[in-house]
């Protein structure tokens, strides 16, 4: 396939993805319910949510490896079909162990988002590779604006209703990647694939972006797991009613993702972003357990929104200031397994500190998160010449 016909299916993929993500959303506002339906307590819906980022991390680069070997599009088709498989094993789930096993398997096929990023470098020019990786983040603010919501929506039906629709996403999902997605040509590797991450390790500017990004992580991980228990206990909330308020967040932070923050990174720059991002977030996960009517809640969640919206895409516009075209894979290879090792470890702390004081998890994350600003100090500025 001609590079110009490859990039035509750039619009399939994404569309590919959007639908892949949608149903992965779908499961978000239902899972920790289904849990407590089988007397999960807070640490066990951490291991729960642990297991899924486990498996993800684990897999992303056997998949990425086969991939090479065999291509983008059978890997794609085949890790569909097992997302397929494993939410219908969650979907029918009549034991806590069955949801550990469809959680487990959902993990395992979740990490083809590395595959579809590959696909993506494979078929576009260096210059312009920037936008089609950004499309992957719009891509994640659809599904978790959809998704919940049709989760929730669902909800009231039976838990492992959503789920079993989210494997109906998922079949139609692969018969439509099997008639349009193609193979891409692969270009060869480079030496930026190949440098060593713990090698890049050693740059300061580089440590304390994977730090602060590992502390981020692991504080977005406190409210993300318990959200739903804490909702649940404080003013009695079902599955419908948190996924109403997750899709509200998630509008918050794809309003301003979608558009605002461009400007804002213009005028203000991307350290000063991500500083005020990192301490909104301090503020709101400080005040989160404290309101006593919904309402008011909604301010502090709002508030972390803002945070989370415009602190994150700071930290990845920042990161790519850092190395040269030869270390920039193995730069935000390191970034990236930061959040990753925080999505294995933040929610078995969460789970764990929720059982012992409903607060615990919110004021752990606010400590993080002050501590993340304290190290994003020191991280510097991009040159004035390469400002965005």
């Amino acid at each position: 396939m001609t590079p110009l016909r490859a990039k035509s299916t750039l619009p399939v993929l994404f569309s590919i993805i959007v639908i892949d993500l949608i149903g992965f959303g779908i499961v978000l506002p239902v899972l920790p319910f289904y849990a407590d339906l089988y007397g999960a307590s807070g640490f066990v819906l951490g291991i729960l949510f642990t297991c899924h980022a486990a498996m993800q991390a684990i897999f992303a680069p056997i998949w990425g490896r086969v991939a090479d070997r065999i291509g983008r599009r059978p890997v794609m088709l085949c890790t569909i079909a097992g997302t397929g498989v494993s939410l219908v094993i969650l979907g029918t789930a009549d034991s806590l162990t069955q949801l550990f096993v469809g959680r487990l398997f959902t993990g395992v096929f979740a990490a083809n988002i590395s595959v579809a990023t590959a696909y993506i470098s494979d078929v576009t020019e260096e210059g312009e590779r920037t936008r089609w990786m950004g499309m992957v983040g719009a891509s994640f603010g659809v599904g978790f604006l959809i998704g919940p919501a049709i989760g929730g929506f669902l909800a009231p039906y039976g838990y492992g209703v959503p789920m079993l629709t989210a494997a109906g996403f998922a079949a139609v999902n692969f018969v439509y990647a099997a008639f349009v997605l193609r193979e891409p040509e692969r270009r060869r590797e480079t030496a930026e694939e190949s440098t060593d991450r713990f090698r890049i390790l050693a740059h300061p500017a580089v440590r304390d972006l994977c730090l602060t990004y590992f502390l981020y992580s692991f504080a977005v991980a406190q409210l993300e797991t318990i959200f739903a228990y804490f909702m649940k206990d404080s003013f009695g909330y079902d599955a419908r009613g948190v996924a109403m308020i997750l899709v509200l967040m998630a509008f918050v932070m794809m309003t301003i993702q979608g558009g605002a923050i461009r400007p804002m990174v213009a005028r203000f720059g991307e350290k000063k972003l991500m500083l005020v991002g990192v301490a909104l977030m301090c503020l709101a996960f400080t005040a989160i357990p404290w309101p006593g009517t919904v309402p008011i809640l909604l301010l502090p969640l709002i508030l972390a929104s803002v945070g989370r919206a415009i602190s994150q895409p700071s930290m990845l516009g920042l990161v790519s200031f850092e190395g040269t075209d030869a270390t920039k894979g193995a730069l935000l290879g390191a970034f990236h397994s930061s959040a990753s090792a925080a999505r294995v470890l933040g929610p078995l702390a969460a789970g764990a500190l929720y059982d012992l004081a409903r607060p615990a998890p919110f004021l752990l994350a606010a400590g993080l998160t002050a501590t993340a600003v304290v190290v994003a100090l020191r991280i510097p500025g991009p040159p004035a010449d390469q400002r965005r």
